[in-house]
């Protein structure tokens, strides 16, 4: 690892690492790196996380599903996202400087216990006939709330449970299952709503989360290391992350190398259109389904592929590489006049799941422990919301210049700036473990 950037605790920290297995040769060198859950603790983090990964697509597809009957208005759902959005970027940034200051186990029980309860009162209004969109709203924003608080509390703790060298290895498997999550959540509440009903949808994702509290109550302690736990988290202490970010370039490199993907290359609101009008052919609704489906499936596939890249040493020049072939596969798909090979293209999502697991990588292991709850309320900010400013640029691009050339336009641009960013600066390049 660079060391004019930050020195790694990962390995000193935790006593759960176990010892390094010897090489695997042959097909098993391309599969799955699974040596993270040899490590009871990270084994239950991740099995956590399974159940979340579908459990909240449930609910993700039910309230959109629920407000649109009560409204008859795709608007009211869209209002609904940004109820959800705002609390859960404020609260985000603030707990990841909570995540810092206290047992990050005690804070997940009470977070997944917040999500689980919000889960339950999303029953309870709706097996009560309650029709209210002011408080299916309120809900979402609750959850979203919790969620904010959970989320750079649950990353973070990964570098404490296992070595750094296996941090890519976590990293993929926590992103293929998550990944999963998004292809098999919507596709099993879209099977189980005509046959039980969204009330039901919503306590089986409640049930489930009782099985993440109890996975979370088995964690070790992870109190914050050299007395961290005596600072408060207020404005000053979030204030103090975005300094910290700003003082280390190859962490403010990765923050911009997520924007740029996220941002440039994710053309998920020129969908529909590209579905009704380049595609229509194939059929609009296959085609629109397809194209959803496209970027999740091949990130799952990386990951069950992703034995050989999770053990690279040259993080930096790994979400290089990564960025700019994510780039070049969205250019590819917005130049396919064929559904088939813009599916074919957009399934070079496991370049952005590469992207990811090593961006992911470099934030733990390029921060110092008490500062990566602080990371992660910022990483988890980007990943929410670079898609949404995607939305924005996309869609007004594509009305403007047609929905080809701005998925074209998107992954050139991607290429541009990482390979600019990358031959400008070089802290990225020269980051290694």
């Amino acid at each position: 690892m660079d060391t004019s950037e930050s020195s790694t605790q990962t390995g000193s920290e935790s006593s759960a690492g176990a010892p390094g297995a010897p090489p695997r040769r042959g097909w098993r060198r391309w599969a799955m790196d699974t040596r993270p859950l040899s490590i009871p603790a990270y084994r239950r983090l991740w099995t956590s996380t399974i159940v979340t990964a579908v459990g909240s697509q449930l609910t993700a597809v039910a309230v959109p599903k629920q407000i649109y009957d009560i409204t008859g208005s795709s608007a009211w759902v869209g209002y609904a996202s940004l109820a959800g959005l705002v609390p859960m970027v404020l609260f985000a940034l603030w707990g990841g400087a909570v995540a810092d200051t206290v047992d990050r186990r005690k804070l997940l029980l009470v977070t997944n216990t917040g999500i689980a309860v919000t889960s339950v009162l999303f029953w309870v209004q709706a097996v009560t006939s309650l029709d209210s969109v002011p408080v299916l709203m309120v809900l979402l924003a609750l959850q979203q709330a919790f969620f904010g608080l959970n989320a750079p509390a649950r990353t973070a703790s990964i570098a404490r449970l296992v070595p750094a060298d296996q941090l890519p290895a976590a990293n993929a498997l926590g992103s293929t299952v998550t990944q999963t999550g998004l292809v098999a959540g919507p596709l099993l509440a879209g099977a189980l709503i005509p046959v039980i009903g969204l009330p039901e949808l919503y306590l089986i994702d409640a049930l489930a989360l009782c099985v993440t509290v109890w996975a979370v109550a088995r964690l070790p302690a992870l109190p914050p290391l050299g007395g961290a736990g005596a600072r408060r988290a207020g404005l000053r202490e979030i204030a103090e992350g975005f300094r910290y970010i700003a003082g280390r370039k190859v962490l403010l490199l990765s923050f911009l190398a997520d924007v740029i993907a996220m941002v440039c290359g994710m053309p998920r609101a020129l969908f529909p259109q590209l579905a009704a009008e380049t595609y229509a052919s194939y059929g609009e609704g296959p085609a629109l389904g397809l194209l959803y489906a496209a970027i999740p499936v091949g990130a799952v596939l990386g990951g069950l592929f992703s034995g050989t890249f999770s053990r690279a040493r040259r993080h930096g020049w790994m979400v290089i590489g990564a960025v700019v072939a994510w780039g070049a596969a969205v250019a590819g798909c917005g130049l396919s006049g064929s559904l088939w090979w813009a599916v074919a293209f957009l399934a070079a999502g496991v370049a952005d799941m590469v992207s990811m697991v090593f961006r992911g990588a470099i934030l733990l292991s390029a921060a110092t422990d008490e500062m990566r709850g602080r990371m992660q309320g910022v990483f988890t900010v980007v990943v929410a919301g670079g898609p949404r400013l995607a939305d924005v640029l996309h869609g007004t691009a594509g009305s403007a210049f047609g929905p080809r050339a701005a998925v074209t336009g998107g992954g050139l641009l991607v290429v541009a700036l990482m390979l600019g960013l990358a031959a400008t600066v070089p802290a990225l390049r020269r980051y290694r473990i």
